[in-house]
């Protein structure tokens, strides 16, 4: 029944995307989790729902449309977090927390005054049934230069990773760095959100991230990790969409929770099973 479901053309289409997705996302969530940032990631899924909407209103189910309006949104909160800590005594956190609640709301309301209950769903749940040629091929560019800059930036957004005061005394770029880096990661949030939807697209960046911390301390073992758990719990989780008339994006959630559940329980690093049960046969 599997062998015949992954000859179905939609779920090749699916499967294409994810594995795109999962390649570029996965990093990404890496040094989300090593710098701490998290929640931010979430918040900035969240964040591009307006975007998304506007575009909607505008120009129906238009990909492109809805992409560029997306990534105006999510960059638009980023830069506004940064101004109102920047010019008042609220946190950046906080800032982020307030706007991604405002925009979330004003995303909602906008979809429901002006579409339908499952344009709503399609788009804060996500359909990788309904991805097509044009959609994977805005995954493919965004995918492809996500690598590419990390490439570039990837000696300097470790030792900022790991010790911002070193870089900022030695080179002092560590603000282009972060701007470039959170610039990606909204990117990838948009190219993520027709298959995961706008509420499960961090999620595939956070999620195995997370869950290869339990086993490598090594970054290049853990980036190569993350993105083995992002695409084999993108392939399962599609199974299970397609099997079961299920939507895609809770469905590979699911999934890799099981992946972080496992990991949490039975990892080589910081796991329940290190901390509590360290018998040396499991550890090598």
């Amino acid at each position: 029944m599997h062998s015949e479901l992954l000859l179905d053309p939609a779920m090749k289409r699916a499967l294409t995307g994810a594995v795109l997705v999962s390649c570029s996302s996965a990093p990404l969530g890496v040094f989300l989790v090593l710098r701490r940032m998290s929640l931010l990631g979430d918040i900035m899924a969240h964040a591009i729902l307006p975007g998304v909407a506007a575009a909607f209103i505008l120009f129906g189910m238009s990909i492109p449309a809805m992409s560029i309006g997306g990534l105006a949104a999510g960059l638009t909160v980023a830069l506004l977090a940064g101004v109102v800590s920047r010019f008042t005594a609220l946190r950046e956190d906080a800032s982020f927390a307030a706007l991604y609640l405002i925009a979330v709301a004003s995303g909602v309301l906008m979809i429901s005054l002006h579409g339908t209950a499952q344009d709503l769903e399609d788009i804060l749940f996500g359909d990788a049934r309904l991805l097509d040629e044009q959609i994977l091929s805005v995954m493919a560019v965004i995918s492809a230069l996500t690598l590419l800059a990390l490439l570039l930036i990837y000696r300097t957004l470790v030792v900022e990773s790991f010790d911002p005061v070193f870089l900022r005394t030695v080179r002092g770029n560590g603000g282009v760095v972060h701007a470039v880096f959170i610039t990606l990661t909204v990117l990838n949030m948009v190219a993520n959100y027709r298959a995961m939807g706008t509420l499960m697209s961090a999620g595939l960046m956070l999620v195995p991230a997370i869950a290869s911390q339990f086993w490598t301390q090594h970054l290049r073992s853990m980036l190569a990790l993350a993105v083995v758990l992002a695409v084999s719990g993108s392939l399962l989780g599609l199974i299970l969409a397609f099997s079961c008339n299920l939507p895609s994006g809770p469905s590979i959630i699911l999934i890799l929770g099981g992946f972080y559940l496992f990991s949490l329980l039975f990892g080589r690093f910081g796991s329940v099973r290190a901390r509590y049960f360290p018998f040396r046969h499991f550890s090598r």
